[in-house]
């Protein structure tokens, strides 16, 4: 399995509008990506504009697949969001 972690910032004053958003959209990437075990966004205590973003997939194909949807599925929240992002991809041990 494959897990993501993603760090996203949030342009100033435009929380609450991606967290709705987020919220929307969440569950429709998970039913829309057999692969895709797990797709939780968080907020981050102490730092107001982070989005962390968990993320777990079966394998190397379901995340080809998220990561080719992510212009169309995160269209609405791309706009709000600092450029760049720091994303950490991890392989299970156990």
């Amino acid at each position: 399995m494959i897990t993501i972690i993603a760090k996203l910032k949030v342009k100033e004053g435009k929380m609450e509008e991606a967290t709705a958003i987020i919220k929307k959209i969440a569950p429709k990437i998970k039913e829309a990506e057999p692969g895709c075990i797990a797709y939780i966004p968080h907020t981050v205590r102490g730092e107001d504009n982070t989005l962390l973003m968990y993320e777990k997939y079966n394998d190397k194909e379901a995340l080809k697949l998220h990561s080719g949807n992510l212009a169309t599925s995160l269209a609405e929240l791309f706009p709000l969001l600092e450029p760049g992002m720091d994303i950490k991809t991890c392989y299970e041990i156990v």
